[in-house]
């Protein structure tokens, strides 16, 4: 970043050079190269501190028209700037993010965007993001902090969740606030429950999904986890009946009667559909016994000796050598005597050959050759 020069003297009103005279600066010019100088250091390091609850659903979109200011020659109201603008995001002190924390930015001239779902173990505790910001075509950068306090959640978690697989949306696509809402707005309606939340979203390929090949506009698919305060629909349960469940594993569409209130804008793959009743679900946890802290008496312990017999390999060394050389001579005797004692047809050739050939030197010497 570039600084005036009466900010490197370290003085603003300092004496700056024009030609051969020089003059100081009026008190108004002062006044606007600090105000300057102060709004470019507020970006560069200005904090942003965000809310989010626990076990709902975090998106926070790194917007490149909020850096482009920040990068010179920094652009005037009005003025339009696509330099290519990537980010890299970390927990500060750590070279990466929180285990529940996910970023995406497919390119350069898109937005970045943060999402996960935060962690009840999180609740009341800082957590400070590192946002660094990079233009692609000057080489500045220009880092921000983001903190995020999670709080505490009401009726968390949810205790019936539903995850959907949607097939016809990028996870990137699917974390815009209009489509999640519409997304929300659908299983409302099917659902109909007093309090519906986002828990989570992931990308197919994060569960082993494979990358689409790039034709007709085909998308990775996004699963989507929803949290509701009341029992399941009749609707969503009818992919548990045994009809659907037939057709689901003969890799066949089941019957789902509300799936037209989701087909105009989500195609769902109603196989894929997972139900958790968490009221139903019974407790793995055991008590845990504290003892005295005393291992039981197992003897006494015996060391092994420290007087090792010796052993002589040099019977071992011979009987490796040996075998295989004596294998390999005997190998090696019998193909000479094949090549060089058993050579069959000579006497039948020299009788089919012309004696006025046989009695030329080269061609019999070629002829013994063969």
């Amino acid at each position: 970043m570039q600084l005036p020069r009466w900010w490197e003297l370290g003085d603003p009103c300092a004496w700056t050079g024009q030609g051969r005279g020089t003059r100081r600066m009026s008190p108004a010019t002062t006044g606007t190269f600090l105000l300057t100088v102060y709004t470019i250091f507020s970006k560069v390091h200005s904090d942003r501190n965000v809310y989010p609850s626990a076990g709902v659903l975090f998106v926070h979109v790194l917007e490149r028209e909020y850096f482009k200011g920040e990068f010179p020659p920094y652009p005037k109201p009005g003025e339009i700037s696509n330099d290519p603008i990537t980010f890299n995001t970390n927990l500060m002190g750590y070279p990466d993010r929180p285990g529940w924390l996910r970023y995406i930015q497919r390119t350069p001239y898109s937005d970045g965007v943060l999402y996960g779902s935060p962690t009840a173990e999180n609740v009341g505790k800082p957590t400070i993001i590192e946002i660094t910001a990079y233009n692609r075509r000057t080489f500045e950068t220009a880092r921000h902090n983001l903190i995020i306090n999670i709080m505490s959640a009401e009726d968390f978690p949810l205790p019936y969740q539903a995850e959907f697989f949607i097939k016809n949306m990028n996870v990137e696509e699917m974390l815009a606030s209009e489509v999640l809402g519409d997304f929300l707005g659908a299983v409302k309606n099917v659902w109909q429950p007093e309090r519906l939340n986002a828990i989570n979203i992931t990308s197919a390929l994060d569960r082993g999904g494979r990358v689409p090949l790039p034709i007709n506009d085909m998308k990775e698919g996004v699963y989507v986890m929803v949290g509701a305060d009341v029992p399941f629909s009749s609707c969503l349960r009818e992919v548990e009946n045994p009809q659907n469940q037939l057709r689901c594993s003969q890799e066949m569409e089941p019957v789902i009667t509300c799936d037209k209130k989701f087909r105009t804008q989500f195609y769902i793959d109603w196989c894929k559909i997972s139900l958790v009743d968490k009221t139903k679900q019974v407790s793995t946890y055991q008590e845990v016994i504290r003892g005295e802290g005393i291992l039981p008496d197992g003897g006494e312990y015996k060391p092994p000796s420290d007087s090792l017999k010796s052993r002589d390999y040099y019977t071992d060394f011979l009987i490796t050598l040996a075998v295989p050389s004596a294998v390999a001579l005997v190998l090696f005797l019998v193909l000479a005597y094949i090549m060089c004692c058993r050579r069959e047809g000579v006497e039948k050739r020299n009788m089919q050959t012309p004696e006025e050939q046989m009695k030329r030197p080269f061609i019999h010497v070629f002829l013994n050759l063969q």
